[in-house]
């Protein structure tokens, strides 16, 4: 395996003009959310959901805003958003489906479930289709062992799937 070195220090991060994180935001989060913690730095986690609720995944420049706003280091915020899966640092697609690839969903097929969804949405784990319908993700762990093989369609859990009932919730997602 090789490694391939950015030159992320040179880097030009994506600017707009509009802050994502808004006056009115940043005064939620001022008087509603970091109040809550001991540190600043606690209300990291939720602020993040709430920007990725708002635009669909977390922009760069929303990093750094937020990183400002608690008195972080902007790669720590990076950090924290690359570290969990539920965080999207890149536009997303209408419905994101994860399936689980645990130990239990892998001795009860997540890989057949996997590969018919990456054969018929035409993308790999991690990419969007380009109407922009659908984002394909390989999720570590679901927690529900029990269900296995599972997944998320957006926020719904679907337990014990077969092709068939996979192929027949992605044909009934609504445009």
């Amino acid at each position: 395996m090789a490694w391939i070195v950015k030159p992320s220090a040179t880097q030009e991060i994506e600017k707009r003009k509009k802050p994502y994180v808004t006056d009115k935001m940043a005064k939620r989060f001022e008087t509603q959310i970091i109040p809550r913690y001991e540190k600043k730095q606690g209300a990291l986690m939720l602020i993040l959901h709430e920007i990725q609720h708002e635009y669909g995944y977390i922009p760069h420049q929303a990093m750094i805003e937020v990183a400002t706003l608690l008195d972080l280091h902007p790669g720590d915020v990076l950090d924290m958003c690359s570290f969990y899966e539920e965080f999207h640092t890149q536009p997303v697609g209408k419905y994101v489906i994860g399936v689980c690839q645990s130990i239990a969903c892998e001795v009860c097929g997540h890989q057949a479930i996997l590969d018919h969804i990456k054969n018929k949405l035409d993308i790999e784990p991690h990419e969007t289709t380009d109407d922009g319908k659908f984002t394909l993700l390989a999720m570590e762990c679901l927690g529900a062992c029990e269900g296995a093989p599972c997944a998320l369609v957006n926020d719904d859990r679907h337990d014990n799937l077969t092709i068939k009932q996979i192929d027949e919730l992605i044909d009934n997602l609504p445009d």
